[in-house]
């Protein structure tokens, strides 16, 4: 005790080392041992990472638990047929095998013997001997036979001069599909997106349709207002960010993009040696035996909506078959505490992916999973898809809303809100198309859906939409209670959603919606019509005299999108306003002249440029999408009738269904 009274006296350590080295040791070492045990938690395929932190496989949720409980082999290791048999609810869920019992009572679940495995040049998923099953069989003829109307529509009479220029525009469109497919099969069949300008295929993370699949909601968080300004500096940053690196999660190793979301683009078309090559592919080549981080909701609207399509279009089970493997090794995105997914999903090790630890998950991509995984349910006889689905909105249907609007960013941990910005485009948008679409695909039994949808409506109309002073409506975004009164190209979808719903609004909203899609879809027109391409941005403006244009380089390119052109083809359908295909037709032109290539079509790098540079990609969703609804703008109304589908947000045709067991599995009365 003396000692330490003296002044200036340190004593040294056993190792000769005076207390400050002893700290600036110990934090060296501490650091070290923290860098060491976190690497090990930023390697999800490493096999300590395994034997230390995986329980066993009869303790692990989801997937693997259906796997042993059918008696099969884990997903991960084989592809099995898709199983029927229930998993384990997760928490909160109901028991799933309550809507097993009724199914079966329906008639719907049925036990048959296996057949014998099938010829291999069949393609077709075989029983295998281990594999004990309740094998599940859909009645596809019963399904057709609902339908009111043919599937490709009722020929007209082709002399009418009336319809000599519709036809052309319609065969030039074909033309269109004919070129894109037949440059992606030449220079890039099996791989994710065609690049015409260098002429190969593009196989990485390839899903950049939108800001709102950024696995990172930080950088995105660094959008908001700081002390009532934006930081143009953090500003210019993100916007690089959602640009560049948007697509941190892609396939997770799935190849082949732009085949499954084609195909149901050329039945459509009545390209049949097209169709059969991409068919061909899915049955020879499409491999679900893969391993890297996918985005959940990527490969639900593309691959799984893409199939489903399929499969209801032409009855061919391999479509069926592999939607429901692939929807299968999906499920672990949702073992989280509020069983509200996470936005990856790594397929090899069956966990999230690492990117998204501790991160948020975002409305539009947990909100839009609705329509395939019902679809799922009834393919398979699994009830899981659709208790997933169900689960999701029970907890966005009871969590408070600020002011009835849903932000964009929720935790999957803890079941809030991560922070209020508002936005009926990226980060939000399909969510509320699913709402609607949920109703009609219901054949207007899911009260749910609907009721959701309208309160969400209301909300969005009181809170959001404006006008401009030179009269044009648009959909502001919502950060706290401040409007940024810009539209990004995405929230384009929103005026032909408004029509498509406006049918079954309150009497006396009804003239209103109708007015208001019409008002929204002419502002993104005036869009177009603005930029020297006649081609739409990113995201438009209505602020310092301006109005429906780009006030900056990175929000003026033009990536093939098809929001617009959807809206007219909604509005088409609804009014037959022919303004609506002269709008489309337009855009027809403007395609041509500065998106086609010697290879194939590319997106543009500044719409108001007269000479715009390409941006050396095919987006799978310019086939899927773009050139569909297209084509559809100039069809009769009875080709895929809005009566018999509804599209996913992939532009993918699912039927709406009036069996019993759909709307006992997935829909509350």
């Amino acid at each position: 005790m003396l000692v330490r009274k003296v002044p200036g006296f340190v004593p040294a350590s056993p190792w000769g080392l005076r207390l400050p080295q002893k700290f600036l040791f110990l934090l060296f070492l501490s650091g070290l041992v923290t860098l060491c045990f976190g690497a090990l938690f930023l390697l999800p395929h490493s096999s300590r990472l395994k034997r230390l932190f995986s329980a066993s496989r009869t303790q692990q949720p989801g997937l693997e638990v259906m796997a042993e409980i059918a008696g099969h082999h884990s997903v991960s290791e084989q592809e099995p047929p898709p199983n029927p048999a229930p998993a384990a609810p997760a928490p909160g869920e109901d028991d799933p095998s309550r809507l097993v019992g009724v199914l079966r009572r329906k008639g719907w679940l049925r036990r048959t013997r296996p057949t014998g495995p099938r010829e291999e040049g069949n393609r077709v998923a075989a029983l295998r001997p281990q594999e004990e099953s309740v094998r599940f069989t859909f009645d596809y003829n019963g399904f057709r036979s609902r339908l009111r109307h043919p599937v490709l529509g009722t020929r007209t009479d082709e002399s009418k001069e009336s319809q000599s220029l519709v036809r052309a525009q319609r065969e030039k469109i074909k033309e269109m599909m004919r070129f894109s497919w037949q440059n992606y099969r030449r220079y890039a069949m099996g791989k994710n997106e065609l690049r015409p300008l260098t002429k190969d295929g593009f196989e990485g993370s390839m899903f950049e349709k939108g800001p709102h699949f950024v696995t990172l909601p930080y950088v995105l968080a660094r959008l908001q207002f700081q002390d009532g300004q934006r930081n143009p500096r953090e500003q210019k940053a993100a916007n690089w960010f959602i640009k560049h690196c948007v697509h941190l999660a892609g396939a997770g190793g799935l190849s082949g993009a732009t085949i499954i979301d084609s195909l149901d683009t050329l039945y459509l078309m009545e390209l049949k040696e097209e169709f059969q090559e991409a068919k061909a592919w899915v049955q020879d080549s499409f491999h679900l035996n893969v391993s890297g981080e996918a985005s959940l909701f990527e490969v639900n609207i593309r691959y799984i909506g893409g199939l489903l399509s399929a499969f209801y279009l032409t009855g061919e089970e391999v479509f069926r078959v592999k939607a429901i493997k692939l929807g299968e090794k999906l499920l672990p995105a949702f073992n989280t505490p509020t069983g509200i997914p996470k936005g990856v999903v790594n397929f090899k090790s069956g966990s999230w992916g690492w990117a998204t630890a501790g991160s948020s998950s975002i409305l539009a991509e947990f909100g839009s999973l609705h329509l395939e995984f019902l679809h799922l349910t009834e393919l398979s006889g699994n009830p899981v898809f659709a208790e997933k689905v169900k689960h999701i909105r029970k907890v966005l249907r009871e969590i408070d809303k600020p002011f009835g609007l849903y932000p964009n960013f929720l935790s999957p941990t803890s079941g809030n809100w991560v922070q209020h910005h508002v936005s009926v485009g990226g980060l939000g948008d399909s969510f509320y198309e699913y709402l609607i679409k949920s109703w009609l695909m219901s054949a207007k039994t899911d009260m749910e859906a609907k009721n959701m949808y309208y309160e969400a409506l209301e909300a969005i109309e009181t809170y959001l939409v404006n006008v401009s002073p030179g009269g044009l409506t648009y959909i502001a975004e919502w950060r706290g209670g401040i409007l940024d009164h810009k539209m990004g190209h995405l929230a384009c979808f929103s005026g032909g959603m408004i029509a498509l719903g406006a049918d079954d609004a309150k009497e006396d909203k009804r003239a209103y919606y109708r007015e208001l899609a019409a008002q929204i879809t002419r502002t993104c027109h005036e869009s177009y019509a603005r930029s020297d391409t006649k081609l739409g941005p990113e995201a438009f403006w209505f602020n310092s005299g301006r109005e429906a244009v780009a006030t900056q380089l990175s929000e003026s390119y033009y990536i093939l999108r098809p929001e617009v052109v959807e809206s007219y083809m909604y509005l088409w359908r609804q009014t037959h306003d022919p303004i609506y295909r002269e709008w489309g037709w337009e855009v027809v032109m403007a395609l041509e002249k500065h998106c086609r290539t010697e290879a194939g079509f590319s997106g543009i790098q500044d719409v108001y440029s007269s000479n715009p540079n390409h941006d050396n990609r095919q987006q799978s969703f310019f086939l899927a999408e773009t050139l569909k609804y297209l084509y559809l703008l100039f069809s009769e109304d009875n080709v895929l009738s809005l009566e018999d589908w509804v599209f996913n947000t992939e532009a993918h045709p699912l039927p709406v269904n009036r069996s019993d067991s759909f709307s006992i599995a997935g829909h509350p009365h």
